[in-house]
């Protein structure tokens, strides 16, 4: 991706192994090396103070296919309010097993939970085809809560209620956009471009603020699954998350730094720093990239700090978004931290053919996992 000087780059981190790396760590040792390692992780993603005493409000309520709605709503001290929407199955009581679902990238920003979650409304056409093309046109959250879950969906920073508005910022960065409110399949295409050109704008702006993407989006993660903890028809010691592409990312910094996520699957989000830096960053959002850490830890050990906590990853055979031998050697670096913690038997790694997708077949093997391990 730099021409001459990706060799000499990617030999800055070729030394050995990372000072910090959990894989093959001694017996005794991995515990304080995995405090160790995210206290470095959590600077080096220097987050802003993670708000406090967030309470969300009902907005309305419906109930579709089985499932009983809601839509929930909570204001942060920045930006515009936080959508999301609470599935479960219609009549159920108790405290259920929970997961937060996470909404993939996509190049998709002008909505995010829409994209995996169902209300009964009218689907826009372009999430019909995203669906089609990402979901085996299924709406994930839906087919989970089915089986006795309540489902949190929010919307990401920077997506759908939290996406950026043009009237907020300077002319001299609207260009073709003339507005972000039009829901006509040419407008939200229109949006999604414009998002996408404005990515490192946002990732220089918080670097400029001494802070991060992953340190911004983690933050409103964390904030969401507080909410969806506090409810008193969820059991908060059976909480899971879960989620395809950019949704898997967030899985990644999500599950690996906080334990409250007892389960978790990651899908289509899983290889080494080399391999964005000699091979694929051209094909990812800056949502991606945490500066200085790739000296210290590999990018599947920010999953492993989680270990021995149960961890399902699975991968694609043709993802077009990385390399088969850096998804290999990142699946491998996990299952050395699994063994290092303990608990080899609680990561499991799994192929299946095909593109870049969380279809009908790994749905069903992320669903018999959280069920494993949360019911």
């Amino acid at each position: 991706m730099i021409g001459a000087y990706g060799e000499w780059a990617a030999s800055l981190t070729a030394g050995g192994p990372r000072p910090l790396s959990l894989q093959d760590c001694p017996a005794g040792e991995f515990a304080t090396r995995k405090l160790a390692a995210r206290a470095r992780t959590l600077a080096c993603m220097a987050a802003p103070p993670k708000p406090e005493g967030i309470t969300a409000k009902t907005v309305r309520s419906w109930t579709h296919d089985g499932l009983a709605g809601e839509e929930i709503s909570w204001q942060l001290p920045y930006g515009p309010p936080t959508s999301a929407w609470v599935l479960k199955p219609v009549g159920a009581t108790g405290r259920l097993p929970a997961v937060l679902a996470l909404h993939d990238h996509g190049r998709f920003k002008f909505w995010g939970k829409e994209k995996i979650a169902q209300t009964g409304a009218a689907v826009h056409p372009l999430v019909v085809q995203h669906r089609a093309e990402a979901y085996e046109g299924l709406a994930w959250a839906n087919e989970l809560a089915h089986r006795g879950y309540v489902v949190l969906v929010h919307d990401a920073f920077a997506f759908g209620s939290r996406k950026v508005r043009l009237a907020d910022v300077p002319p001299v960065l609207h260009g073709k956009l003339k507005d972000d409110t039009d829901e006509s399949p040419a407008g939200v295409a229109a949006y999604n471009d414009w998002a996408a050109d404005h990515e490192h704008v946002m990732a220089k702006s918080l670097f400029s603020a001494g802070t991060t993407w992953p340190g911004v989006f983690a933050n409103e993660d964390r904030v969401a699954l507080d909410v969806l903890c506090a409810r008193a028809d969820v059991d908060p010691a059976r909480v899971g998350c879960g989620g395809l592409s950019g949704g898997g990312l967030r899985t990644v910094f999500l599950a690996g730094l906080d334990d409250r996520v007892r389960c978790t699957v990651c899908v289509g989000m899983m290889t080494t720093w080399r391999d964005f830096l000699l091979n694929i960053s051209y094909t990812h959002t800056w949502m991606c990239f945490l500066p200085l850490l790739p000296r210290e830890l590999d990018f599947p050990e920010i999953l492993g700090l989680r270990a021995p906590l149960p961890t399902l990853v699975q991968n694609t055979q043709e993802d077009p978004l990385f390399t088969r031998p850096e998804m290999e050697a990142a699946m491998a670096q996990l299952a050395r931290v699994y063994a290092a913690s303990g608990q080899p038997g609680n990561y499991r790694g799994s192929w299946y053919p095909g593109h870049h997708q969380f279809n009908r077949p790994m749905q069903t093997e992320a669903f018999g996992w959280f069920d494993r391990w949360l019911k």
